[in-house]
């Protein structure tokens, strides 16, 4: 056991976190290889969806949630020159094109519709009723002819033996690829990339001092990414603007990016393990990112002890309140939907880690496990 005060989680984590990073790229490379030869031959039957690029470093189209669960955005073409839409209507209709006797619920924080009207230049593909109804680009639809020309292409590319499509979750497209390392769950999303930062998203608020006012300017300039993962509304991810909040951590000369590194070692190994955890790399991001907020100066993240328990105290109290803002939108919780018995049983953890903080955990990493992404090293 090794106990906090005496400085040593440090070190013994920090082991742990230089062997995932080893272990990051040929998981990685493996699944990018997959991943780009699938969607290069969606491409090719469906003009609408692009490839996803291979990367010799980082590739911003892969997200590591958790080591057995890939976010994978995958662009779309043929929709360019967006605007917010300024007109409100109801909409009463299914999925299906049927009149409903009750409009559909209204997007929530994180959500919005899409009408192929927003788009000054547009391919006439998205007019079609396979995808739109009413005007409306539909989440729904679009993952319904994805996971078509998913099963497709995993045919065509003959890739049966290390990809099957997984059971639907929802209208979500997962597939499971088999590396050398273990089997990974990706979960597949079409993604529409806007060039305007969203009005839902009043940041930053006032007086703060973190990030700094170029490094917002910076920021917003990448606008957002809207993902397909629900029926009716599109979601709102600002990926590109998380990853320049992450990339420019330790300016000053601050511990904030090894804190992050063990708080996720931690969460992985002790906190939250499994496949599908109900706290994932995404969740303490944003708890990292409130905590930078909060406390901005140079000298507030030096002594890595300090930093470190600070972190956890914030993810407890988030985790035990079943809250999190998210950073961008601040309406939006995160844990929202998570399962309220995995919360406590995490929160439980955390709270005897706060009591005693200490450490045991396995000498090597589990057996078959992808162990990240350059994204979060």
């Amino acid at each position: 056991m090794k106990s906090l005060a005496e400085g040593d989680l440090e070190d013994c984590l920090l082991n742990k976190v230089n062997l995932r990073r080893q272990l990051i790229s040929q998981t990685v490379e493996e699944v990018q290889k997959v991943i780009h030869r699938l969607t290069t031959e969606i491409s090719r039957q469906d003009v609408r969806f692009q490839a996803v690029p291979y990367s010799d470093t980082y590739n911003e189209n892969i997200k590591v949630l958790a080591p057995c669960q890939f976010l994978v955005t995958v662009p779309v073409k043929g929709l360019a020159g967006y605007r917010e839409a300024s007109e409100r209507r109801w909409r009463y209709y299914s999925l299906q094109g049927a009149r409903l006797p009750s409009p559909v619920p209204e997007p929530e924080a994180l959500q919005q519709w899409l009408g192929v009207e927003q788009f000054s230049k547009r391919l006439w593909q998205w007019h079609e009723a396979d995808v739109s109804v009413e005007g409306d680009i539909v989440p729904a639809k679009v993952l319904q002819v994805f996971r078509t020309l998913v099963e497709n292409a995993i045919r065509t590319c003959h890739l049966s033996g290390e990809v099957s499509v997984l059971p639907s979750y929802g209208c979500a497209v997962w597939v499971a690829v088999e590396t050398s390392a273990c089997q990974v769950g990706l979960e597949l999303v079409p993604v529409v990339e806007i060039s305007t930062w969203p009005e839902k998203a009043r940041w930053p608020r006032c007086l703060k001092r973190w990030p700094s006012p170029n490094k917002v300017e910076c920021i917003k300039s990448f606008g957002l990414k809207l993902l397909a993962r629900s029926n009716y509304h599109w979601q709102l991810s600002f990926c590109q603007a998380e990853q320049v909040l992450l990339d420019g951590l330790d300016e000053d000369g601050g511990c904030r990016r090894k804190c992050f590194q063990v708080l996720r070692q931690m969460k992985e190994d002790v906190w939250c393990p499994g496949k599908r955890p109900v706290i994932t790399s995404h969740h303490l991001q944003t708890v990292l990112f409130w905590t930078c907020e909060k406390y901005p100066r140079t000298k507030d993240w030096q002594i890595f002890d300090k930093s470190f328990l600070r972190l956890v105290q914030k993810l407890h109290k988030c985790v035990s309140q079943h809250f999190l803002k998210h950073y961008f939108v601040q309406k939006c919780n995160l844990l929202q939907y998570a399962s309220s018995g995995e919360l406590d049983a995490v929160a439980q953890r955390l709270a005897f880690f706060l009591k005693h903080p200490q450490i045991h955990l396995p000498e090597g990493p589990p057996a078959r496990e992808p162990l990240g992404h350059p994204l979060l090293t």
